[in-house]
């Protein structure tokens, strides 16, 4: 469903037209890319947020528990011990902080993923020596946190990384932290999760693209990469999809209010229907202007890194899955400058990103539940 202005008013509560909204234009690629990583929407930049866009729903404050099926209810782990991430039958890695709020707030209630997981720092002086001085990693002196839960009977480890494609600078220095937590876990099955941008007229904000086909969309800084695709071996198991949709409805109401039906789970069939990386902040415009349509039902920046890294472990590499949430819609242009769209996707982004997130958090658990 594409969204204009209008849409962001009455889901937003934003009058871009009025003087004393002090957004201005959007900023430049790099800087806006950083600002949605580093958005925290439970902190003091959320509040600002909320100052200008009154019709935003509240923080995870307000999440409404979730009943979840007897014996599938997520069990939060004690405190990891030492420097190496815990083995587990599965791994989950998101990104960005409010993905981070919204996956722990599902699968390690009570353990936030910003204030309470465990610093992860084993190699940091070694790797962050292939990263930018500027890139989050460095700044926060580690390349990510982590916790533990259990669904059922599958252990499973919980990352959120502050290495990223996007950021790290151009030694790739993400594909050495994928490996090394990789290594680290010894999973059967890897999961990396959060937002991204919906592609086409179907999405809706809440929706959730489970994909093993990802590609490589690269136009900037990693333009080597550009078209080059992968796909895990098999799909994600998917007999407890269903009820994960259920589950959805717990927090639907934090979802905008013009959304036409409830939030689904779609599972790609082939890399035209599935998820594509992009080397810079590309969202889908009514007019095609990253040219992204046909490529994929849902962007993000980052996700082909794990199907690069995969590929180069041959047989030792686990299967993996792709679970994206639709963060932001089609944008439809209207004449509007690609700077003021731009504004527009990065403003839904925060808005509705950790509301969005808690529908893949849920697809997470209803895979790890399945195994």
């Amino acid at each position: 469903m594409p969204v204009d202005l209008a849409w962001a008013e009455r889901n937003l509560g934003i009058d871009y037209d009025a003087p004393k909204v002090a957004l201005g234009a959007a900023p430049n690629d790099g800087d806006l890319q950083r600002e949605l990583i580093e958005f925290d929407s439970d902190a003091r930049a959320g509040e600002a947020f909320r100052s200008v866009a009154p019709a935003a729903p509240g923080g995870l404050v307000n999440f409404v528990e979730i009943p979840w099926p007897d014996g599938l209810a997520p069990r939060v782990g004690r405190k990891p011990r030492g420097e190496s991430l815990p083995k587990a039958d599965v791994l989950i890695v998101t990104w960005t902080v409010d993905e981070g709020h919204a996956l722990s707030r599902v699968l390690t209630p009570g353990r936030d993923s910003h204030d309470d997981w465990k610093p992860y720092t084993k190699n940091f002086d070694t790797i962050s020596q292939l990263m930018v001085p500027e890139s989050p990693a460095r700044q926060f002196g580690r390349l990510g946190t982590y916790w533990t839960t259990r669904i059922g009977e599958r252990k499973v480890t919980l990352f959120k990384s502050d290495s990223h494609l996007s950021q790290d600078g151009p030694k790739l220095a993400n594909a050495v932290v994928w490996k090394q937590i990789i290594e680290d876990v010894k999973p059967k099955w890897v999961i990396t999760t959060g937002t991204g941008g919906g592609i086409g007229t179907e999405g809706e904000v809440g929706d959730v693209i489970v994909s093993r086909f990802i590609t490589f969309d690269c136009q900037r800084n990693f333009v080597q990469f550009n078209g080059d695709s992968y796909a895990s071996p098999a799909d994600a198991p998917s007999s407890q999809f269903e009820q994960a949709t259920e589950l959805f409805s717990c927090n639907a109401q934090f979802l905008p209010k013009d959304n036409t039906r409830p939030p689904k789970i779609v599972t790609a069939t082939e890399p035209t229907n599935g998820v594509i990386t992009t080397d810079f902040f590309g969202f889908d415009t009514s007019d095609g202007h990253y040219g992204l349509q046909g490529k994929g039902d849902l962007s993000e920046m980052g996700d082909a890194v794990l199907g690069m890294v995969c590929k180069e472990l041959g047989a030792s590499a686990p299967a993996y899955s792709i679970v994206r949430n639709v963060s932001d819609p089609q944008i439809a242009s209207n004449g509007l400058p690609i700077n003021r769209q731009a504004q527009l996707a990065a403003d839904i982004y925060k808005a509705y990103g950790r509301w969005s997130t808690v529908c893949s958090a849920i697809a997470c658990w209803a895979i790890v539940a399945a195994l």
